[in-house]
């Protein structure tokens, strides 16, 4: 499986390299539930025209006279300057436009452009740019104010971009034209509130890197010059009202059907509102920003929690790679939680979602693995093992080491007596019957006693105690099996017409235990001297004239009373055996 990593992560980091409709949205919704509201700077209001206000006057527009008068008093009650989110592209019908633009002149003003693909562009200001003129966004054109109210205020275009989801999250700071970069709304009240005419812009190789107006800090922004706005809860107020001391004041209207009001994942705002959160969020020195190196960054989390999670959960096992698999779900989760709350808009959205595809591929190819290993087992040994035994090796597969391994066992062996002429006196069918009900009463006996059935050779037995499970005092239970096995065979004869007798050999030693044999068929199995020498003793029972012969390693650690017989030689063996029985 370490050869599926390297493909799952090439296949499952192109939608965050090349970023689609779905994978786009959910990071924007993930950016807006994490960002933070922040607290208004103090410098800014809103004043609302009301619904009453426009009925009160009539209707909308406004006469010109009644925008001075209501400069006028916004003055009186201290502003520090007025910002109309409102363009005035046509001449009062009034005759009001000299008197408002006299007015216009008594605080620092700005008036709204709001764009128009007319091709139509403003006067350019002193712009100093740092590095190649790269970056920004071309606007259009845009509907401009008459000449005596431009002559009298400044202008910002009034802009509001909206992202792939039509919400407005990002609005730049400058606009490019033909001729040079024009101030945003928002832009043109910090720069009449600084007294300054130019600003800085800095740029890289992938376009603006940030805009700087003199008095306040450089505005980091992405290459195209936008801003990440901060939806602060900037103090509203009317015309009755009029709590704007020493405040900025953002005008707009709010009665119905007048202004479009615009989607933000706030709720829907009005424009001025939303120029006043972009003068806010400038002023705001930890406000979100998309950094140049977040793709790198976001890549290299990518690789680092997605591969983690791939490899936890195959070489972890399910149970504990699933848990630190969550964890780091969770760590991915948090990471991106505070790099927003640093102010870094950092995506790890498609690195959540990819540690949960990782991790649910690789859960499901371990499970499959654990599930055919657990076949297997079943396979393997449910004919030669107690069936609980068989499901606790399936729980617990670590269990089994496949392959084979040096472990301290007994052996027991049996076999048939007479089986040559006893099948020369029965039919086959009698002789196979006989032969099955020996053979069952010594599997039944073994597996009582937590032994395994490792083979059946014609009429002979060979059993192990202690694998593939450990097993407590293992050469006791073997001398126990021997017993039971003889007498379950004495019960068998009483129902036999031919009574048989079985020889049992017992070896206590550490042999090779594991699957034996070639790359297509191989068995479970043992090898070693003290398998051997239990085959021998089983083959000496008659010689010596017992039922059965035990060794002299299961002798000593067995809790029977056992009996010393003379010591026998055996094939294979230079020097004599020493023999029990019991």
């Amino acid at each position: 499986m370490k050869r599926l990593l390297l493909p799952i992560l090439i296949i499952l980091i192109l939608p965050l390299v090349f970023q689609s409709t779905p994978t786009e949205i959910l990071k924007l919704k993930i950016f807006d539930a994490l960002v933070t509201e922040q607290e208004p700077s103090g410098n800014f209001v809103v004043l609302n025209i009301t619904e009453e206000d426009v009925a009160k006057e009539g209707g909308w527009p406004f006469p010109r006279q009644t925008l001075a008068q209501i400069q006028i008093d916004l003055i009186n009650a201290g502003a520090m300057g007025v910002g109309w989110v409102i363009a005035f592209p046509q001449e009062d019908r009034m005759g009001g436009d000299e008197v408002f633009a006299q007015t216009l002149g008594y605080a620092p003003s700005v008036l709204a452009m709001f764009e128009n693909d007319n091709g139509e562009y403003p006067k350019t200001t002193g712009t100093i740019i740092k590095g190649n003129d790269v970056g920004g966004m071309l606007t259009p054109g845009v509907v401009q104010n008459i000449n005596i109210l431009q002559n009298n205020a400044n202008q910002g275009i009034a802009t509001a971009p909206v992202d792939i989801d039509n919400l407005v999250r990002r609005i730049p700071l400058l606009l490019k034209t033909p001729d040079g970069y024009v101030s945003s709304f928002g832009t043109e009240v910090l720069k009449v509130l600084t007294e300054t005419r130019s600003y800085i812009i800095t740029t890289n190789e992938n376009g603006i890197q940030e805009i700087a107006v003199r008095g306040l800090p450089p505005i980091p922004t992405d290459n195209f010059g936008r801003k990440w706005i901060s939806w602060v809860k900037t103090p509203e107020t009317n015309l009755e009202e009029m709590n704007v001391a020493g405040k900025f004041v953002f005008i707009g209207i709010t009665a119905a059907g007048i202004q479009p009001q615009i989607a933000t994942p706030v709720g829907l705002l009005e424009p001025h509102k939303i120029q006043a959160a972009l003068s806010e969020s400038i002023l705001i020195q930890n406000s979100p920003q998309v950094p140049d190196w977040h793709l790198a960054a976001e890549i290299l989390i990518f690789a680092i929690f997605v591969s983690l999670t791939w490899l936890v959960i195959n070489y972890l096992g399910i149970t504990k790679g699933v848990s630190i698999a969550v964890i780091l779900l969770i760590t991915a989760a948090l990471s991106e939680f505070f790099s927003v709350q640093k102010g870094y808009l950092i995506d790890l959205s498609w690195t959540f979602v990819s540690q949960f595809i990782a991790g649910a591929i690789a859960f499901y190819l371990n499970y499959r693995k654990q599930f055919k290993l657990r076949l297997q087992i079943k396979k393997q040994f449910e004919h030669y093992l107690d069936p609980r035994q068989v499901k606790q090796l399936q729980d617990n597969p670590q269990l089994l080491k496949l392959g084979g391994e040096k472990k301290y066992c007994s052996y027991l062996f049996t076999d048939l007596r007479g089986f040559t002429s006893l099948s020369e006196k029965l039919s086959p069918e009698e002789v196979t019957e006989i032969m099955n009900k020996t053979l069952t009463v010594q599997v039944n006996a073994v597996q009582k006693l937590g032994g395994m059935t490792d083979k059946f050779i014609g009429d002979a037995g060979m059993f192990l105690f202690g694998a593939p499970l450990d097993l407590e005092d293992h050469e006791t239970k073997a001398v126990q099996a021997a017993i039971d096995i003889q007498a379950g065979i004495t019960e068998l004869n009483k129902t036999l017409s031919t009574p048989v007798q079985v020889g049992v050999g017992v070896q206590s030693g550490v042999a090779c235990i594991g699957n034996m044999g070639s790359d297509t068929r191989f068995d479970y199995s043992a090898i070693g001297d003290a398998v051997n020498t239990a085959a021998r003793l089983e083959s000496a029972t008659k010689e010596v004239g017992v039922d059965i012969l035990i060794g002299q390693e299961t002798a000593k650690n067995c809790k029977f009373v056992l009996k010393s017989l003379k010591p026998i030689k055996v094939k294979g063996k230079k020097d004599e055996l020493k023999i029990w029985t019991i």
